[in-house]
């Protein structure tokens, strides 16, 4: 699997944040929690960074990650009942803007941290 190691290690840091915070709270306390558990860790990590969009060679907005993790690692954080096709399809998204490979979808919502790897192919 591509970038294995490294998306081993995005989740190792969002165990650690759920086993540490519980569950419960809204998605932003998580994803700033594991830029700190991430840089404790020294991976490399951007909260927040833009993306255009481009249609036709114009911009026509932006999307903007929670977290891009070792360069080129999507991390979405969530705190929904489940992962469903909708954000999937969304990272799948992300991914093509980007120009990225692979994404995580990680969800916070319930005692037991669920996720979701994504391929860009």
């Amino acid at each position: 699997m591509k970038f294995e190691k490294e998306t081993g290690e995005i989740l190792s840091c969002a165990f650690e944040v759920a086993n540490s915070l519980g569950h419960g709270l809204l998605e932003k306390p998580y994803e700033n929690a594991l830029v700190v558990e991430m840089a404790l860790r020294e991976i490399p990590v951007e909260q927040q960074k833009r993306f255009d969009v481009v249609f036709k060679d114009v911009v026509v907005g932006e999307y903007i990650p929670d977290l891009i993790a070792f360069g080129n690692i999507i991390v979405e954080v969530k705190t929904i009942e489940s992962i469903s096709d909708s954000e999937l399809g969304q990272v799948i998204n992300y991914l093509k803007i980007s120009g990225f490979e692979v994404g995580l979808i990680v969800n916070f919502k319930h005692p037991k941290v669920t996720w979701k790897r994504v391929i860009n192919y």
